[in-house]
């Protein structure tokens, strides 16, 4: 807070003017309620990592060719990583209280905005089709459990699935509707309860598995020699574990705008990024160590791992508590953001709750389980829209920190002729170093020659670090960006937000 701000009586600051209501809702304004604190944030990442791919996500990097040393000293050198830059994403919303895309028309202007924030929102959603489909597997084994003969009736299929899975995804994706009904209120209550009951679960989980192994299990995981040598195995799952985060380094602005002060940013990512991560990922390879014990193999699907379970209370307790971490990093990962991202593009008609229905509703018509078993889909399509994610993160951080000092009027993004409205509201330096970065981070996500497969794990760094640099370069004497900054010199920026937001 600055001594301007500490010097300023406490009276409520004028309404701001000329705001063009075409680019404003009461969800897009800067954040009023200030109630995600240390506890409210930190059981968020507790929902988001504990969760089926995080789950798999640590046994996963035994794959690279790993050692059990090498892949916990991977995991917690690349989580100490995401701390960090989360933390510049988590200040940058807590400051201006603002959500993601609308923080991105600080650097691609009002307009422009969109470009990242509906690539973003379009990546979510696909994730949040496959993420509801995984969910409604743990439901399916749950019904299997209790009642084996329901299994046989639904088997008839319908557009790629069974009316058995039908049931059980409706049954999710509406489950997930419920947490509109008061938009981030409601989920922020959803997540303080649901992340640490995942976290009780699993323990009764581990502690059952181990006993069933007799106490006694193996971390020799590695199922392959690392193909380029154990040092490149060992930066390539640093580099997976911070691109396993990647989306929520561009939205986690999305819930710290609610946060009152940055140390509750600061110690809620502490807490629950390298302390939280790392414990779960030692439960999780406990399990998967475990299971080589019980059945003969490696099971390192914990829905799999828990259909052969022969303890109705374990099948039970099992499928409720993947259900409920599925739909909470879905809800994280996958929800908030593409609801914000299609308010954004038309903030007159679409609110935060509207824009969360149209996502499930494209979830929905997409069929995700045809996604998700399409190798071209996977490996190609979203792999390329993964891999825009890190150009955009180093753009916008580059904008914000380095070009901009933190130093943004939070009411010029809602004007149409504002310093933020660029050119017809884009900022085409912004979007030609988006461009010129994205091209090798695609092409070494997607090809698939020895080249770009030696490189392939670092395409998150390689984008990040490109758009980061390039927009450094053509953006350092933009006039846009220094008319802005003196600007924004004369104005009590703390107040300025304060009147958008009221």
């Amino acid at each position: 807070m600055t001594a301007q701000t500490q010097d300023r009586p406490p009276t409520a600051p004028e309404p701001a003017t000329d705001i063009d209501p075409r680019l404003i809702n009461d969800d897009l304004a800067p954040a009023r309620s200030r109630d995600w604190g240390f506890f409210s944030l930190f059981a968020m990442w507790m929902s988001d990592i504990h969760s089926i791919g995080g789950y798999t996500f640590a046994a996963g990097l035994f794959a690279l060719g790993l050692g059990a040393a090498h892949v916990f000293a991977s995991l917690s050198i690349g989580i100490i990583i995401v701390f960090l830059l989360m933390n510049l994403v988590g200040f940058a919303g807590q400051r201006t209280g603002l959500c993601y895309p609308v923080l991105a028309r600080i650097t691609f202007g009002t307009i422009g905005s969109n470009l990242p924030a509906l690539l973003r929102g379009f990546v979510a959603i696909c994730w949040y089709g496959i993420q509801t489909w995984l969910a409604s597997r743990a439901v399916i084994v749950l019904v299997a459990g209790l009642w084996p003969g329901v299994v046989e009736i639904g088997r008839t299929r319908l557009l790629g699935e069974s009316l058995l899975g039908w049931a059980a995804f409706i049954l999710m994706w509406a489950l997930q509707l419920l947490l509109l009904r008061k938009g981030m209120e409601t989920i922020r209550k959803f997540q303080d309860w649901a992340g640490p009951a995942v976290w009780v679960v699993m323990l009764i989980l581990t502690v059952y598995v181990l006993k069933l192994a007799g106490w006694h299990v193996s971390f020799d995981l590695a199922t392959a020699p690392s193909q380029w040598g154990t040092a490149h195995a060992v930066l390539a799952a640093i580099s997976l574990t911070v691109a396993y985060f990647a989306t929520l380094m561009l939205n986690f602005c999305d819930f710290s705008r609610f946060s009152p002060t940055r140390k509750a940013v600061w110690m809620a990512n502490l807490w629950g990024l390298p302390v939280n991560f790392i414990a779960f990922s030692v439960v999780s390879v406990l399990v998967t160590a475990g299971s080589l014990q019980i059945y003969g193999e490696y099971i390192f699907d914990p829905v799999d791992l828990v259909a052969r379970l022969d303890h109705p209370i374990a099948i039970v307790l099992g499928a409720v508590t993947f259900t409920v971490a599925t739909l909470g990093i879905n809800v994280v990962a996958n929800f908030v953001s593409p609801a914000y991202d299609l308010a954004n593009a038309w903030p007159s008609k679409i609110n935060f709750q509207r824009g969360g229905v149209i996502s499930a509703c494209i979830a929905l018509v997409m069929t995700p389980w045809n996604l998700f078993n399409s190798p071209f889909i996977i490996n190609v399509f979203l792999a390329a829209l993964g891999a825009v994610l890190g150009p955009l993160f180093g753009i916008i951080i580059a904008d914000y920190f380095i070009l901009r000092r933190q130093q943004v009027q939070v009411s010029e993004l809602f004007k149409s002729q504002g310093t933020h409205s660029f050119n017809n509201g884009w900022n085409m330096r912004a979007v030609w170093a988006f461009i010129i970065a994205s091209i090798p981070s695609i092409l070494v996500a997607v090809v698939q020659v020895d080249f770009c497969k030696f490189l392939s794990p670092f395409s998150w760094f390689i984008g990040a670090g490109l758009g980061f640099l390039i927009h450094l370069a053509i953006s350092r004497n933009d006039p846009y960006i220094v008319k802005a900054l003196e600007q924004a010199a004369t104005v009590d920026l703390d107040a300025d937000r304060d009147s958008v937001a009221r």
